[in-house]
């Protein structure tokens, strides 16, 4: 059996499915005719907008980015597909946060649903820092097809190293 490192904690069935579609060479057809577009966010402004507004829209109440950037350094799968930080500190009397969201540059060329589930993911580890029962309720409420853009997000990434 092929491993595929992307989908490994995937259940059997859906990793067979994998393995059918990279067999006959049709990987790339099902990720191109489901997504057949790619976003325009390329920027880390346009990122760091694109980012506020899915933010304002369901977390209002959590604490303002401080930065948002694409890395080229980040590692897929040793990182994950982006990273999260919170920290605070006290100021004097006064208590300051940083916030910030990085996500990996290869998803500078991704359909806008993988990224969407990518800031999705990272902007619920703001609430829920693990990843339990109410991290993937909120990523659900974010977006209602969560799951199935992460699979499809981890499809694409075999793909690419095909």
């Amino acid at each position: 059996m092929t491993p595929l490192k992307y989908i490994a904690h995937y259940p059997e069935q859906i990793q067979d499915q994998a393995r059918l579609l990279i067999s006959t060479d049709r990987l790339g057809d099902y990720i191109t005719n489901k997504y057949p577009s790619q976003h325009e966010i390329q920027s880390d402004k346009a990122l760091y907008d694109y980012i506020n507004d899915i933010k304002s829209q369901y977390m209002r109440k959590s604490n303002p980015l401080s930065q948002v950037s694409y890395n080229s350094k980040l590692k897929v799968l040793k990182d994950a597909l982006g990273i999260h930080t919170y920290q605070s500190r006290v100021q004097g009397s006064k208590l300051k946060s940083h916030s910030s969201i990085t996500v990996a540059s290869l998803f500078k060329e991704a359909p806008p649903e993988f990224l969407r589930m990518i800031v999705v993911h990272e902007l619920a580890h703001f609430k829920e820092k693990e990843h339990s029962k109410a991290f993937y309720q909120l990523c659900r409420h974010m977006e209602p097809d969560y799951h199935q853009f992460e699979l499809d997000t981890r499809l694409w990434l075999h793909w690419r190293e095909l």
